[in-house]
């Protein structure tokens, strides 16, 4: 089939290479010429482990394209998605700009029927307003005259992408979520996705909005409720990894998002816990549950930095390893990172700070203001007095312990990921503090 995404961001980008990959002739849309030109030129704006081989391949077999006329591309495909960016408002509320702009675009470009999907996370009757966005463009473009005769569908398919591991997510689905007005909506979308194989939930166009929100304001809330767990274990000594464990063999819970560390972050968990409170709030209900969600994740990083300070005792003056500043490993995003909030902490309190991560240097660049940037994981210890585990990519696994110990004028590490073993560490003298982990005694 004929498919244009509109938006070349994360999820546009993504969405657009794996339906070429499994058949489809796509071009991806934006209007940033620089990143077009560079995805021209077999560049991603993005890392994500497997995309950059996708890209190459269809880009070779003809199968995938770029551009940035909306309205061309929109002319020319048989299905629309719409995958721009949803940002927050200052109140929390998905800022739908965007959205409303790339409607009225697409709009512009419909000669024949077409099928409009949003892919973008957005509030529940968003497609409402994209149908009449797109109606009354219509009618500006033909002056009523035959803007009726001009036949389309909305439709909701929220993504469920998690970065680093995206077009394993894409290929492999839990499940595709169809939201529709009309059989044949329905029938072209399942034509889409037939090659996929998965299992498909059709519903309306607001359960389908409201199932993508839904779906990660709960995760977050287990996220969190681990963390608030984690602090009751650091006060009586008890061991949180030991209580997860426990909890998550039972089936009703699962052990899935129950790690304690400092907190969530990225583009999609922040930004929608946010928006879903404010569209709770404007429904008429006060989530007050995910309100609590969110103080819970903001006061993780906190309490990180406390015990930091706490056991360095002072932190003026003193150089700081991080090892680890995107969100979560596999994916250099650095957007609501945890690492960006404790490193700004930490310089406030007057700490020197040294970083690494494997694939996120050049956006921390522009988002980290006076911190060493250092090519490896040795150059940050090297006369550091802590190191901090902020992000748990696999290759800090493989440290050569020896070496580090060596370099750090003091053998202390905080893991705000559980990630390494106390044990291990303690063989070549370090001394360990996790999260919810028995650090000390217990505080009465």
């Amino acid at each position: 089939m004929r498919i244009a995404i509109i938006g070349s961001g994360y999820v546009g980008i993504v969405t657009g290479i794996c339906l070429a990959d499994i058949g489809h002739r796509v071009v991806c849309v934006d209007n940033d010429l620089k990143k077009i030109q560079s995805l021209k030129a077999l560049k991603l704006p993005i890392y994500e482990p497997g995309l950059e081989a996708l890209l190459k391949l269809n880009v070779a077999k003809r199968r995938l394209s770029f551009a940035i006329s909306v309205v061309e591309a929109a002319k020319k495909a048989e299905v629309v998605f719409i995958a721009v960016g949803t940002p927050s408002k200052k109140s929390g509320e998905a800022d739908l700009t965007y959205v409303e702009k790339a409607a009225r675009e697409i709009a512009k470009g419909m000669n024949a029927y077409k099928v409009i999907v949003e892919k973008s996370t957005v509030p529940a009757q968003t497609g409402q307003r994209i149908e009449r966005a797109i109606r009354l463009t219509l009618n500006e473009k033909y002056k009523g005259r035959k803007a009726s005769h001009i036949e389309f569908d909305v439709a909701s398919n929220p993504e469920f992408l998690r970065e680093g591991s995206a077009v394993a997510d894409f290929m492999n689905p839990e499940r595709i979520v169809l939201g529709v007005q009309s059989k044949k909506a329905e029938n072209i979308l399942r034509e889409v996705y037939k090659p996929l194989n998965a299992r498909l939930i059709v519903t309306d166009m607001n359960s389908a909005e409201l199932i993508k929100h839904a779906s990660n304001s709960f995760l977050a809330t287990k996220i969190s409720f681990i963390n608030a767990i984690s602090q009751v274990c650091h006060r009586v000594g008890a061991d949180v990894m030991k209580v997860a464990e426990g909890m998550g063999y039972d089936k009703r819970i699962g052990k899935e998002f129950l790690c304690a560390g400092v907190g969530y972050g990225g583009s999609c968990f922040p930004k929608d816990v946010d928006a879903f409170i404010r569209l709770s709030e404007n429904s008429g209900y006060d989530f007050a549950l995910l309100k609590e969600v969110r103080n819970i994740n903001e006061a993780q990083k906190k309490f990180f930095v406390k015990m930091v300070e706490h056991v360095l005792w002072n932190v003026k003056g003193k150089t700081i390893g991080v090892l680890g500043l995107s969100f979560k490993p596999n994916t250099d995003d650095m957007r609501s990172a945890p690492s960006l909030d404790i490193i700004k902490d930490l310089q406030k309190e007057g700490a020197k700070i040294k970083a690494y991560d494997p694939q996120a240097m050049r956006k921390a660049k522009s988002l980290l203001k006076s911190v060493q940037l250092c090519r490896d994981p040795y150059a940050v210890a090297k006369g550091a007095d802590c190191l901090l585990l902020l992000t748990e990519w696999e290759d800090f696994r493989s440290l050569n312990l020896v070496k580090m110990r060596k370099l750090m004028n003091h053998a202390l590490i905080f893991d705000g990921r559980n990630f390494f073993c106390k044990a291990e560490l303690a063989k070549f003298g370090f001394e360990y503090f996790g999260v919810g982990i028995k650090n000390e005694q217990p505080q009465r």
